[in-house]
């Protein structure tokens, strides 16, 4: 596919430069600037193209400008795009009762980041523990897992066990308590009289794409209904195809009382968030209590019925779940030639990268010199989530591409 070559007045290092001055400096992204997208390719200012294997950490799981999306978004623009949740608008109905079907779940509470979802979440949950399980005023608890990564917020880095996201920020919220990631038997003892809610990622993705062992999720569900506590799963982005299911949870057969979505709910084109539940759980709010100016805005709505249009299909699923055997079988090969090991799932993965050879970074960085964008995180290990429009021979390339920089 040929993208048009893009005009520009100034270079990708004049740019690079210009938001040095101008940004503050809370990323450290790869010097690449991007000025045009299409499907898994992008293109940066002086014309260079790059095949997308990152997806805007799973935001793009339908590809750059997905067309029906794109189309979807240029129709909803031509009517209306925000009431504020002061008046109804057409679009939110049927959103809320696509999403509800597509989860087997009742409620939706719409909001616009990820991180808004969790907040949101927090807030039902503890709701929920003093109205319906009779926790004592300002004493519920919520469970969490160390290494998760469930946004950037002040209540969410006060249960973040990496410190490059709590230094500084303190001093925290309490009402968390922090276990081991998939350890049943240290959640089971956490779990008291106070405790609201388990909160995990089925699949922590910023930790490294790390899988925890088969039983686990339906573990915590079995663990949460005895105990009389909600389970709420942030597939925030393990959700909406990316593992090769619907839900990262459907691996399992489970269902969480609370769902939390975002990233690919907006189909790359506008932040779209969500919390999914029982009818029960999101009862418990009331007018006043909780809301946002721009959360189920109609265009949002409309992109967003969209998204679950496409999901609807399994068509998405199944191409995540085929594919991402060929990923599989790509990284094993590469086990011993500079990759120390990987954990995948669907179109998803976490490489850890022979430290003698490079940092994650490094890998990143040689990586985008051969036309590959991927995303380093902790330590020598890099993150790889292309579209799920990927083509077979696109993803041997980057899988080449990655055995070159390696040797």
């Amino acid at each position: 596919m040929t993208l048009t070559p893009v005009r520009t007045q100034r270079s990708s290092e004049e740019l690079i430069r210009a938001e040095n001055t101008a940004l503050a400096h809370n990323y450290h992204p790869l010097p690449v600037v991007v000025a045009r997208a299409e499907g898994v390719w992008v293109e940066d200012v002086e014309g260079r193209r790059y095949l997308d294997m990152l997806a805007g950490y799973s935001a793009l799981n339908f590809g750059h400008r997905h067309p029906g999306l794109v189309a979807a978004a240029h129709r909803q623009l031509d009517e209306v795009t925000l009431t504020s949740r002061a008046f109804h608008n057409d679009r939110l109905a049927g959103f809320a009762e696509g999403l509800a079907e597509l989860t087997g779940l009742e409620m939706t509470l719409p909001m616009n980041t990820g991180a808004e979802a969790v907040e949101s979440a927090v807030k039902v949950a503890r709701k929920w523990a003093y109205e319906v399980k009779g926790v004592a005023p300002d004493r519920a608890t919520i469970i969490v897992a160390d290494g998760n990564f469930h946004g950037r917020t002040t209540t969410i880095v006060s249960f973040s066990t990496d410190e490059s996201a709590r230094g500084g920020f303190g001093p925290f919220t309490p009402g968390f308590r922090i276990v081991p990631y998939n350890d049943l038997a240290a959640i089971e003892n956490a779990i008291d009289e106070t405790t609201a809610a388990v909160l995990i990622e089925p699949i922590q993705g910023e930790a490294g794409v790390l899988i925890p062992d088969d039983g686990y999720l339906a573990g915590v569900r079995e663990l949460t209904r005895r105990a009389g506590c909600l389970f709420i799963a942030d597939e925030i982005q393990s959700g909406l195809g990316r593992t090769g299911t619907t839900l990262a949870v459907d691996h399992e057969s489970v269902v969480p009382d609370m769902l939390l979505l975002g990233k690919a709910l907006g189909g790359g084109i506008v932040p779209v968030s969500a919390v999914v539940a029982r009818r029960d759980v999101l009862g418990v709010l009331r007018p006043g209590e909780h809301g946002s100016t721009f959360g189920g805005n109609p265009l949002a709505a409309a992109v967003g019925s969209a998204v679950v249009d496409l999901l609807a299909t399994g068509e998405f699923q199944r191409r995540a779940a085929e594919l991402g055997e060929v990923l599989r079988e790509g990284l094993t090969g590469l086990v011993g030639k500079g990759v120390v090991g990987f954990r995948s799932r669907g179109l998803w993965a976490g490489v850890d990268v022979d430290p003698a050879i490079g940092s994650g970074r490094e890998i990143s960085e040689r990586l985008m010199a051969e036309g590959i964008l991927v995303k380093d995180t902790h330590g020598s290990t890099i993150r790889i989530a292309p579209p799920l429009t990927i083509t077979r021979e696109e993803l041997g390339s980057a899988l080449a591409s990655l055995e070159k920089v390696l040797g």
